[in-house]
Parts: structure tokens; C-alpha cells; sequence
């Protein structure tokens, strides 16, 4: 962004700018506003050039095309040979030289200012067809003010003032072309939009130095001007008002298409840009200086390219085609946005106009354009097409809606003043969206905390009311934010704009004050550290995998891709869902293992894997009609293992396996007893789509639900579907279980449930139940261990496990068998101890659920 001094200074008013030394501005810049890139002295190219007046002009004895012309300099120059008059003989080739012109002169030993940047050329004084020429008299084009080579640059006193059109005034002096151009760092003001205009940047300049700025006055409120009457009707309309908040434009008759003045052409030529003619000129003169783009239309070749006249911003047709101002013809998709009659695009919205209704030497009516474009549709048609101009610069920055009446009304009365005639024909297309911004109410307290600062409340007012704040002072902040800031949302806004203009330099480098009190553990990383120790203790291997997964894999396991967030720039198919659950990614894991195992011949092929991470799941939808993710922890683990590792080592169903790793982290985490395991089939999910797809990969009649007291479901274990093994490779010996380590958290017992072993040896003995096939293993379990854990003799500790499962050929019965160990504390236990507990065990069991003991 570059920032002209001179500009700023002429909208600073009072402020001085220009009072403080250029190298301690330029460090508050750099501190307070953005880092520098450049900086770029004006004046000394023009060191050397007069202003002179032509006293006589002859045509050359030997060309046609030459001038010989006696100047007046004021006699200010040194060393250049003069008649007895005191005037310069100067030879000129231009076709406008004439007697009475006030003309720049480059006296010999000065450089051509358009050289500079390339190969510096010094003028001499030199023989022209035998005439003697000391230096020359200055095109524009010469002197880097615009490409106009057909002339000398005339200076008319009207423009710059009688004193500094007098022979002898330095030329720099004019057009203020003595001037310093800084160029700050674009990225410095991406959240700052209002930057993006030397108005804002005067403004911040006067906030940086501690000064008030004031704005003008048609820049506060837009001032009212004479409009025409007018028959040239325009139909104009904003097919998309939720990509154009606000859409203005307003015919302006009467226009006289002629180069803009030579101040205005040296202020674009400053600032970067080219100058073209007065109608582009004030256009981007206005861009430059406010931050927000303008366009203007050919009213007549609209009217052409038109069914009725009609004007207006809708999404482009995709392959339609539209041919720009820098001489291309692009090809349009459905997502760019256009400015379009009721027939075709005229120009590429926020970008570039079409060369279909350019403005050139014929135009008579035009239509001014100013609107608000959204920043990221902008910014995709940008990068697509591949076009940058200084529109996209500032449309991508988010420009206030705001302002665009007060800059377009400004624009058409200096276009008035230049003898255009703005009409009655003025329309404002504005969304819902455009309206004043809300009040931010902040401490001293608040902002002083942060800062490290003892600011009193008058103290922050001021530096906020020097950049033009609205502050109310009431044992509080209440600040107004200008229509211009759009980034002032929140109380740490405010904290960092106080920050900013008091300058961070003058913030005592002392550390806050901090309790030097261990900060308080995270009771769920300890927990995660927790599981991964105790099964890592029980040999099982932790695996971090991918969030997202393929689509393919959710449709392997039966969960739904339409429940699962897809990702519009998913850096491969294989990472194009948020996953639902974490025990499909393991699955994933399974077979890979297991070939790999395979290939090293070893005969203990069997592992498990875990991994403590999150899924997501779509939620219900919000206010706003857009559903939100659902955020869920999870621990997930598979274990797994050969047929031939399994059928030495196993001879139990995998889900035993599976619920040894689950109940020996329960057990050792002493929440065991909260929870009881449920069948899966026609358990009741509370139609929690967590849940629901949690267990999809799950073989209802093989698995089991954990269940609390409460009801609360905390996860899953159990063997797979026969399609998911199937589909995914896995061998026949396989079962997982995942659960929600944050219910754990929330239910479970801060203390650990530390239980001393006994000294005394233990005994053990067996009891087989025979019990209906429909009588659930979790229920016997549950029984018998209720009845042995109320009846066993005092001071003893007992375990339960059980041992086999025997269902009868007919399948109407089973027989279940359970091992019992059991040790005193204070004794040694006879064998008859243990079977008088069994035999009442077996009583019971007989008269409450019918199980007879085998």
C-alpha cells in the first residue's frame, strides 16, 4: 500500500505530518502501523528543472519541425550561457511551443526524469542544426508524469497558483511533486480495509503521532449536489444481495472524455498508477484515496448491448465468454460474479471491466458503479482467471458498505465541477446486511490487564478519539466503531487498538505478576496417559491414524457417509470424510498386520491395536440452518490373530479376548462395578447417532453395549459383522470394543481403588450351572458374583472368572462354568470353606433362576 505524504497532509487538515522528521515517522510506522518496503523521495528527480516562460519562439532556419525559443528563468540558473537580455536560448521540437508558454526547462547538467529508473540521461548543452539548444524544454512523458510524448508540458498558473508559476520556481514545487511515498507492507492491513485508501492512512498517521484527525465533511456524511432531470432511464438490479451487500450506480450526462489534470496525473503517477483519461483518472484517484473501487460505463453501449437498459451484478453462466480491458477474453464459470445487462456480462465483478462499455473519446453519458463485492468471490474469480488488479487488492479486504454512497456522491460533484452533470438517475441496491456497527463496551481494568499499563479511562478515549472514535465514558468504554472499521468487533479489538496507538515501545518491559502454584493437571491427558500405560502393560500397540477416511471404508463397516463431514479440498480420496468412529481405521490396520506377520513365518501371529482419538458426527442443524459437527472421544482397540494362533492358543470365542482387555482397564481403573454388559441386539441406543454408527461394525448377536447405574451407554465390545470381515480381510479370531474415556472420566472415582492382596494362600474351586439358552451370560455372571461377594467369610478376598461355555445339541440349554479363587487375610482357608460357599451359590441360584448346579 502505498501512502503519499503530500495527499495525506492534504487531508490531515490540521495534523501535521509533515512537521515530525521523516526518519522518526517511518519508525512509528514501522512500530505501530506496518512494516516498510519502500520508501521513495520525489523531489530530488526533479532537482535542477525550472520553471520558465517562453519569451520568444522562432522557427528554425534549417527544420521545419524545430523551434528556436528565447526563455526567461528568473535568471536563477548558474553557468548556462545567456543574451544581453538575460533570457536562454532553448531549441524545441514540440508542436505546441509557443511565445507566452510556461514550460518546465532542464537546464544542462540535470537529468531527464524518466531516465532515472532505467539509463540516467544528463542533458548537454548541444548544436541543434547550428543552433545551440542548453537542455530542453519537457514533455510530460519526459518528466514521468504520463506517456504523453505529442507536447511540452504546459503549466498554467490556474492550477498551481500564480507564485509558483513564475520563472525561477523550482519545478517540484509543483503538482506536489516534491513529495515521499511510502510503501507499506500489503499483509499488515488484511483485517484493515479502510488502510487500503491514503485517507485511512492519514488518519492512522495522525493516531500513531498523537494527534486528532478529523475526516472531511463529505466524507462524514455525503453531500448533497444539484442533480438534472433526466429521460436516460436504467433498469438495475442485484440478482445476488448475498454476495453484493450493497450495489450504487448513477448516470452522469454531459461528459467530456479529455486527459485530468496534471495535478491528479502526477498524484496516480505517485501512487503506481497510469494515468488515462479524467474519467478513469477520478475513478482511481478515488480508489486510491478511500479504499473503494469504482467503474464507469459507457451509458450508450450499454444501451447496445441491451434488450432496455439495465444494469446489475448476478452470477455468470458457465462458458459464457466476456472480453476485458487489458485486451482479454476469458471464459466464465457458474461461481464468478458479473455485472450484467439483461443480455450479456460487461464486466468481471470487483476485478476488471469489459472492453465492450469501456469509456474513450466518444462517450457523452456515462454510468458510475460503486458497490460492495464479496471478499472471497472476488478473490476465487481472481485466482482462477488469474487477474490482479488494484480493485482486488482492496475488494478481497473487505471494503465497508458503508461508504460507498459518500464516495460515489463526492466523485460525481467533482466530475460536476469539471462540467459533467450528474442526474436524478441514482440507485442504491442494499441488503440487510448494511447497517451501523455495534458498540463495544470495555474496562480500564480489562485492557490495562492485558497491556501491562495504568492507562486511566481519559487516557484510552483520547487515543481512540484521535482516529475518530465515538467513546462514552461511564465507569466503562462504550466505543462507537466508524463506519469504516468492520474489524471492531470485541472487547480485545479495543485492547489491541489502545495497544497499537500507545505505542507497544512505551509498555513498561515488566513481567506480569503469576502465582508460582503448580498449575492444576488435566484430569483427561492424565487419564489418556493412564490407558496408554496399562495397555501398552498388557501388550498392546498404540497407532495414530488419519481423522478422515475414505468414503469406501465408512460403506465397509455400515456406517452412513451422509452422517460424516466431507471435505471440499481433501488432499487425496483417501482423507475425503471426518470418520465416525475410530474403530474402522483400525480395522483398516488388521489385515496389513497380519500379512506382514506372515511373511516374517512367525507362529505367534496375533497382536492388538488401540488409539485414543476423536470422531465427529453431523449434528442437529442450529438457528442458522447449518449443522455442526459433534465432537466425540474416543479409545478404540482390536485384537487380532491367525488361525493357527488362534487355535493353539485360544479356545474361546474372540469377544472373551476383547472383554479381557476392557475388563482388566475397568478393573484397574475401579469403575467395573458401575457397569454391566448388555447384548447388543435390541439394546435401546437412545437413538444417539454416536452411538448407532459406533457400533455398526459390531455382530449384534456377539457383542455386548456397556451400560451404567444410570443408564448412560459408555461404548461396545465384541466381533465383527460377517460383511465387515469379509470386506475388510480380517481373519476369523477378531473383536475390539470402543468407549467414550470422557464418560469414564465423569463417572469415575477420583481416588484408586487400591486393595491389598492377602499373605495366605488361596484356593480355588469350580461350579457349572446349567441355565435356559436365553438366560444372558452377564446375567449369571452378575448373580453369582452378588451371591459369593455377600456370602463369603469375613476378612477374605474373592475372584470370579469364567472358564467355558457348553450349549446342549438341542440348543435349549447351556452350561456355564465359573472358577472361584478365594484367600483370608488371617488365615489359611479349608478346601470346605469354599465348597460350603459354592453349595449356598448353587441354592440360590436353583430357587431364583432356575440353574441347576452340574
Amino acid at each position: 500500500m502505498k501512502v503519499s505524504l503530500n495527499l495525506a497532509q492534504f487531508y490531515a487538515g490540521d495534523v501535521k505530518l509533515r512537521d515530525l522528521p521523516l526518519h522518526e515517522l517511518l519508525e512509528k510506522i514501522g512500530r505501530q502501523l506496518g512494516a516498510i518496503e519502500e520508501v521513495t523521495h520525489w523531489g530530488p528527480r526533479f532537482d535542477g528543472i525550472v520553471v520558465a516562460k517562453v519569451v520568444a519562439c522562432e522557427k528554425h532556419p534549417d527544420a521545419d519541425k524545430l523551434s528556436v525559443c528565447r526563455i526567461d528563468d528568473g535568471g536563477v540558473v548558474k553557468d548556462v550561457e545567456r543574451g544581453d537580455d538575460g533570457l536562454v536560448q532553448v531549441v524545441c521540437g514540440a508542436p505546441n511551443v509557443r511565445a507566452g508558454l510556461t514550460v518546465a526547462w532542464l537546464p544542462p547538467k540535470t537529468t531527464v526524469p524518466s531516465t532515472l529508473d532505467k539509463d540516467p540521461f544528463v542533458l548537454e548543452v548541444r548544436e541543434i542544426r547550428g543552433q545551440k539548444s542548453n537542455g530542453m524544454l519537457a514533455s510530460p512523458a519526459e518528466l514521468g508524469i504520463n506517456d504523453n510524448h505529442d507536447g511540452i508540458l504546459e503549466i498554467d498558473g490556474a492550477d498551481v497558483g500564480e507564485d509558483l508559476a513564475k520563472p525561477g520556481t523550482p519545478f517540484k514545487k509543483l503538482y506536489g511533486l516534491d513529495d515521499v511515498v511510502i510503501d507499506i507492507e500489503n499483509k499488515m492491513f488484511t483485517h484493515r480495509p479502510d488502510c487500503f485508501g491514503v485517507l485511512g492512512a492519514a488518519r492512522e498517521l495522525a493516531g500513531i503521532t498523537a494527534q486528532q484527525f478529523v475526516s472531511p465533511e463529505w466524507y462524514k456524511e455525503p453531500r448533497k449536489i444539484d442533480l438534472n432531470a433526466t429521460d436516460k432511464k436504467l433498469n438495475v438490479t442485484n440478482d445476488i444481495p448475498q454476495l453484493v451487500q450493497r450495489f450504487m450506480c448513477q448516470i452522469v450526462e454531459n461528459v467530456t472524455v479529455k486527459p485530468s489534470p496534471v495535478w491528479l496525473q502526477a498524484c496516480l503517477t505517485r501512487l503506481g498508477v497510469r494515468p488515462i483519461n479524467n474519467i478513469v483518472d477520478w475513478s482511481n484517484y478515488y480508489m486510491l484515496l478511500t479504499g473503494q473501487p469504482t467503474h464507469a460505463f459507457d451509458y450508450d453501449k450499454l444501451v447496445k448491448y441491451s434488450t432496455s437498459p439495465s444494469l446489475g451484478p448476478r452470477q455468470a453462466r458457465a462458458g459464457e465468454k466476456l472480453a476485458l480491458l487489458n485486451g482479454k477474453t476469458i471464459t466464465l464459470t457458474a461461481e464468478d460474479m458479473v455485472i450484467a445487462t439483461d443480455k450479456q456480462a460487461v464486466a468481471l465483478a470487483g476485478i476488471m471491466g469489459g472492453s465492450e462499455t469501456e469509456v474513450d473519446e466518444t462517450t457523452k453519458t456515462i454510468v458510475i458503479e460503486c458497490a460492495t463485492f464479496d471478499m472471497y468471490a472476488v478473490r476465487r474469480s481472481s485466482m482462477r482467471h488469474g487477474l490482479f488488479t488494484d480493485a482486488v487488492t482492496r475488494y478481497t479486504k473487505g471494503q465497508s458498505p458503508l461508504q460507498n454512497d459518500r464516495v460515489l456522491a463526492h466523485l460525481c460533484e467533482d466530475l460536476n465541477d469539471a462540467g459533467a452533470q450528474p442526474t436524478a438517475a441514482l440507485y442504491d441496491l442494499a441488503s440487510d446486511a448494511v447497517a451501523a456497527y455495534k458498540p463495544v463496551t470495555v474496562s480500564a481494568e480489562f485492557i490495562n490487564e492485558r497491556l501491562g499499563t495504568e492507562l486511566t479511562l481519559k487516557d484510552m478515549a483520547g487515543l481512540l478519539k484521535n482516529v475518530e472514535f465515538a467513546v462514552t465514558l461511564n465507569n466503562e468504554l462504550v466505543v462507537q466503531p466508524p463506519f469504516w472499521r468492520n474489524d471492531i468487533d470485541i472487547a480485545e479489538d479495543i485492547v489491541e487498538e489502545v495497544g497499537r496507538l500507545f505505542g507497544y515501545e512505551n509498555i513498561a518491559h515488566v513481567l506480569p505478576v503469576r502465582s508460582a502454584s503448580p498449575v492444576r493437571k488435566d484430569a483427561y491427558l492424565e487419564l489418556k496417559q493412564q490407558l496408554r500405560r496399562q495397555l501398552a502393560a498388557l501388550g498392546a500397540n498404540e497407532v495414530l491414524t488419519y481423522s478422515f477416511v475414505h468414503g469406501n471404508l465408512l460403506k465397509k463397516v455400515g456406517q452412513h457417509s451422509e452422517l460424516a463431514f466431507g471435505l471440499g479440498n481433501a488432499l487425496s480420496p483417501d482423507l475425503e470424510y471426518y470418520r465416525l468412529s475410530l474403530t474402522p481405521s483400525l480395522l483398516e490396520k488388521v489385515h496389513a498386520n497380519i500379512r506382514s506377520d506372515m511373511v516374517r513365518r512367525d507362529d505367534d501371529n496375533r497382536f492388538a491395536l488401540f488409539e485414543l482419538g476423536k470422531a465427529h458426527v453431523k449434528g442437529e442443524p442450529d438457528t442458522n440452518e447449518k449443522s455442526l459437527p459433534k465432537e466425540v472421544n474416543a479409545l478404540a482397540l482390536v485384537f487380532a490373530a491367525d488361525s493357527k494362533t488362534a487355535e493353539r492358543y485360544y479356545a474361546h470365542a474372540p469377544y472373551y479376548q476383547a472383554k479381557k482387555y476392557l475388563t482388566t482397564l475397568l478393573w484397574d481403573n475401579g469403575v467395573y462395578t458401575e457397569l454391566t454388559f448388555e447384548p447388543l441386539e435390541g439394546a435401546n441406543l437412545y437413538k444417539n447417532p454416536f452411538i448407532e454408527q459406533m457400533v455398526k461394525p459390531y455382530e449384534p448377536k456377539r457383542s455386548a453395549v456397556l451400560r451404567d447405574r444410570d443408564g448412560l451407554i459408555w461404548g461396545v465390545v465384541g466381533e465383527f459383522t460377517a460383511a465387515v470381515k469379509r470386506e475388510l480381510k480380517l481373519p476369523d479370531f477378531c473383536a475390539g470394543f470402543e468407549i467414550d474415556p470422557l464418560i469414564w472420566l465423569l463417572k469415575a472415582s477420583q481416588a484408586s481403588n487400591y486393595t491389598p492382596m492377602p499373605k495366605f494362600p488361596k484356593i480355588r474351586a469350580d461350579i457349572t450351572l446349567k441355565v435356559a439358552n436365553d438366560v444372558p451370560y452377564q446375567s449369571l455372571f452378575d448373580f453369582v458374583w452378588q451371591q459369593v461377594d455377600s456370602k463369603k467369610p469375613e476378612q477374605t478376598y474373592a475372584t470370579l472368572a469364567p472358564v467355558a461355555i457348553y450349549q446342549s445339541e438341542d440348543n435349549t440349554t447351556k452350561n456355564i462354568t465359573f472358577r472361584l479363587w478365594l484367600s483370608a487375610y488371617n488365615r489359611t482357608l479349608k478346601i470346605d470353606e469354599i465348597n460350603r460357599l459354592l453349595d449356598s451359590v448353587a441354592g440360590d441360584a436353583l430357587s431364583k433362576l432356575g440353574a441347576s448346579r452340574v
